[in-house]
């Protein structure tokens, strides 16, 4: 393959881009959908710019106001959206009617409604998985992708950080993770966390969205579990992202098939594509994302030698808004 387009990222701080300013929503609303769903959405920066939707991660996760300052406010239209059941979407930590393509159909409501041509699709982890789903569907709808910390949710993915394999990284964490659940059923965990994240046990309920957010929480980046979002202790938060999360990961995110994004990747390679990478990413191992490359050969590809999962380590800072500043050219 055709290297041309790979970086790396230096450990060192010296030039590294930093978020813009905060900046807050010049208009937001809820959007109705399907099976009863409302969405909640809003724009931020120049309301002439550049458009772009930010697709944030879980699935279940919601956005945050970090997520804005990615783009520069000056030039950018961005589109911020909380998927369904979590954030101020409504219903809240509702499973129904909700499957990837049912978050498909809802970028491009949205994109319809905001009266948007074609956009940038900005996504990481879960939302880069979306962000693929999304322009697989509706390849003449994106003007780029800004992707990071890929996740192609296959089955193979998911063992290894819901089963076995980061577990050997992390036994601390592990072990609270394990904790909620029965030794007599630790040989499928996913399962088991489902069946108690779906049942009318509120207890279990609340142990087990709060063990499983935990593992997340505890193994996202490499400064620590001191860096782990506040609102992965907030009970409201990790049940809607336990459940929701738990819901997709048991159906196989509702793809075709095991392996069906990174088949159907090499149909996008005319998109401009920015790809940023923890070399130390856990959750979602660099394996992947150099799959990703591999099928997409054009995209640009950067890993981040000193940075784990997390959007907020440094380094991935810096990559991903020096990928939007490009993105402006496109």
């Amino acid at each position: 393959m055709d290297h041309s387009n790979l970086s790396s990222a230096s450990s060192s701080v010296a030039g590294r881009r930093g978020l813009f300013a905060e900046v807050e929503p010049f208009a937001f609303g809820w959007l109705k959908t399907t099976g009863g769903h409302e969405v909640y959405y809003e724009q931020c920066g120049n309301p002439n710019g550049k458009a772009a939707i930010v697709l944030h991660g879980g699935p279940g996760g919601a956005t945050n106001p970090t997520m804005r300052r990615f783009f520069n406010p000056d030039k950018w239209r961005t589109v911020l959206f909380d998927q369904r059941g979590c954030g101020k979407s409504r219903p809240h930590a509702s499973l129904e009617n909700n499957t990837t393509w049912d978050l498909v159909d809802d970028i491009e409501r949205i994109r319809e409604h905001l009266g948007i041509e074609k956009w940038c699709v900005f996504g990481g982890s879960w939302g880069s998985t979306l962000a693929l789903a999304y322009a697989i569907k509706h390849p003449e709808r994106v003007e780029s992708l800004v992707l990071r910390g890929i996740f192609l949710l296959t089955e193979k993915e998911l063992r290894w950080f819901y089963q076995e394999g980061a577990s050997a990284m992390f036994p601390d964490a592990w072990a609270r993770y394990l904790a909620p659940i029965p030794e007599a059923e630790r040989g499928d965990l996913m399962a088991a966390y489902h069946k108690r994240l779906t049942g009318t046990d509120r207890k279990a309920q609340e142990a087990c969205a709060a063990a499983w957010s935990q593992w997340e929480g505890d193994t996202i980046s490499l400064r620590g579990p001191d860096a782990r979002p506040s609102k992965f202790n907030e009970i409201d938060f990790t049940i809607a992202f336990a459940r929701i999360e738990c819901h997709y990961f048991v159906n196989g995110g509702f793809l075709p098939h095991d392996g069906w994004l990174l088949e159907q990747a090499p149909k996008l390679r005319h998109i401009p594509t920015w790809i940023v990478q923890g070399r130390f990413d856990v959750v979602t191992p660099l394996e992947t994302a150099w799959a990703l490359k591999e099928a997409m050969p054009d995209a640009h590809f950067e890993i981040v030698w000193d940075a784990g999962h997390a959007s907020t380590e440094p380094g991935v800072i810096d990559g991903l808004v020096r990928a939007t500043e490009k993105a402006l050219k496109v």
